[in-house]
């Protein structure tokens, strides 16, 4: 279906085309209608598949830019989401005159309480900032009339659960309320039971979320050997922007400072960075200025970066959710992209389940030898000194070392000289700078159900990798970063035993394969 066939304003189609988009997705085409009819919403889709329009669009329609009121509240899990959701809204709703403000911890809230005073008829925001932003009357809820959580199963994992509800508590109950989560656990039935009226669920089945134009490899390697056979794959490939996935904070810094060692252009994103240097990594990665992008699951989550050709999974995802999300990086518009996954020896039974979710089989991949590797940087060195002589520009600073130039060449033969440039240009592999990356503990195989381990650690219900959570005393509150539950390498925690989601009763809710509930009316799409 065309979005002009949607029963949308001039004002919105006029942003849309400007943007390049003309077929709406799957989970556009089917909510929209819904959203613009009114109706309350629960939206079951994977990143990546258009959600933001999805739930833009409609909320854009009915904004009354006459009015200088807060009329739709966005609710997001990382502060990458709030700013790129505001992005989205903004270039929609620009012809149209809608204001867009974002709110978020990691940076200042009298800018954005400054900010909100403006003026704004949405506001997307970080539960956490959004408590303290209310509890200030800096953000005055009683004319809100469309009420979204983004991400819903993302911000339960992080333990948002509890601020969620005491954010829902203070909109008005004559709201319409739009949910959108990948899975959909008895956490995120519940609020569609309590707050929602008469919710209609859309899902997208999974067949549609995973692209056949990601080609899907593994490569069984030992832990402590993980770090250079990624790079000689690397060197091998030769991808033009690529991500590689890390399953904590320290194993990004790590991962990021080894990859510059070896001559990458490479940054990281974790929940630890302050958000203007999140923004200006993702920035220099999207404008060509990094060729490799280290992240974190809840770092990336979201994130809409196109051109990516190969995505690195260093660590196994902790759960197969997490996989799907990944990969979505890459293989967008039509282009093909890659997907590597590292795997030990004992984590080899999680193939089989991230296989029975995408329903792709990933093939085995041989690692490069050192050889392999120097021979591809050889010839990356040789085509772009062919290169650089077809450029006038870059020859005719040549006159300038003539003088040195000739001498040179007096002394030595040409053969020498070139052979020293290209000593000079491409690693030895007998001489590569040795990097270290400190061991992480394997996840434990303990199968049970869809996800990824049972009871004990790894679980789906157990302990999980330091971005998976969040601290709950953090974001913004008290100036900390609500992205990432610290752990140290060996999974001991390093929090408090006081902290909320230490006690025993308050563990991750287990998803559910039943998707019966009441107030439920199921539309599926292609769902077998």
């Amino acid at each position: 279906m065309k979005f002009n066939e949607l029963n949308l304003s001039a004002d919105l189609l006029a942003e849309i085309e400007k943007a390049g988009f003309v077929e709406a997705s799957p989970i556009q085409e089917q909510t929209i209608p819904l959203a613009l009819e009114g109706k309350d919403v629960i939206g079951q889709a994977q990143t990546g598949t258009g959600k933001t329009a999805a739930f833009g669009l409609p909320t854009l329609e009915k904004i009354r830019t006459e009015e200088a009121t807060i009329q739709a509240l966005v609710i997001a899990p990382t502060r990458e989401l709030a700013v790129q959701s505001q992005e989205e809204l903004f270039r929609f709703g620009r012809s149209k005159g809608v204001k867009v403000r974002s709110v978020y911890g990691g940076s200042s809230i009298e800018k954005q309480i400054k900010a909100l005073k403006s003026g704004a008829h949405i506001v997307v925001g970080t539960p956490g900032r959004l408590l303290d932003l209310i509890k200030r009357k800096a953000l005055k809820l009683q004319d809100i009339e469309t009420l979204i959580l983004d991400e819903a199963d993302e911000m339960l994992n992080m333990g948002f659960l509890e601020d969620i509800e005491a954010i829902i508590s203070r909109v008005p109950e004559s709201r319409q309320t739009l949910l959108f989560s990948a899975t959909m656990p008895d956490a995120i039935k519940r609020i569609g039971v309590q707050f929602m009226k008469e919710p209609e669920h859309v899902k997208i089945a999974a067949k549609e979320l995973t692209t056949e134009l990601v080609d899907q490899y593994y490569l069984r390697v030992k832990e402590q050997e993980k770090f250079d056979t990624m790079t000689r794959l690397m060197d091998v490939e030769q991808p033009e922007l690529a991500i590689v996935f890390g399953r904590t904070k320290r194993r990004v810094d790590e991962l990021t400072r080894g990859l510059k060692i070896r001559g990458f252009r490479a940054e990281g994103i974790h929940g630890d960075l302050d958000q203007n240097k999140r923004l200006r990594v993702l920035r220099d990665f999207k404008n060509g200025n990094l060729d490799v992008l280290v992240a974190t699951d809840v770092a990336a989550r979201g994130l809409d970066i196109s051109g990516v050709t190969h995505v690195y999974n260093y660590d196994i995802p902790q759960d197969p959710e997490s996989y799907v999300h990944r990969i979505g990086r890459t293989g967008r518009a039509g282009k093909s992209g890659q997907s590597i996954t590292f795997v030990s020896p004992n984590e080899m039974g999680y193939l089989q389940i991230i296989e029975n979710l995408t329903k792709k089989r990933m093939k085995g991949l041989k690692p490069a030898s050192a050889e392999e590797a120097f021979q591809a940087k050889k010839q990356v060195a040789l085509k772009k000194i062919e290169r650089d002589f077809a450029d006038e520009t870059i020859r005719a600073n040549f006159e300038k070392f003539g003088k040195d130039a000739r001498k040179l060449a007096a002394e030595f033969t040409p053969e020498e000289l070139a052979m020293y440039i290209l000593s000079l240009t491409v690693q030895d592999p007998d001489s590569l700078p040795e990097v270290e990356i400190a061991r992480e503990k394997p996840l434990p195989f303990k199968p049970s159900g869809s996800g990824f381990g049972g009871k004990g650690k790894g679980s789906r219900g157990g302990r999980r990798g330091d971005d998976r959570r969040d601290n709950r005393r953090g974001d913004n509150r008290r100036g900390g970063r609500r992205d990432d539950f610290k752990k140290g390498s060996r999974g001991n925690d390093r929090f408090d035993k006081d902290r909320r989601y230490r006690n025993k009763d308050n563990k991750k809710p287990r998803n559910t394969s039943s998707e019966k509930q009441t107030g439920f009316v199921i539309r599926n799409k292609g769902d077998k």
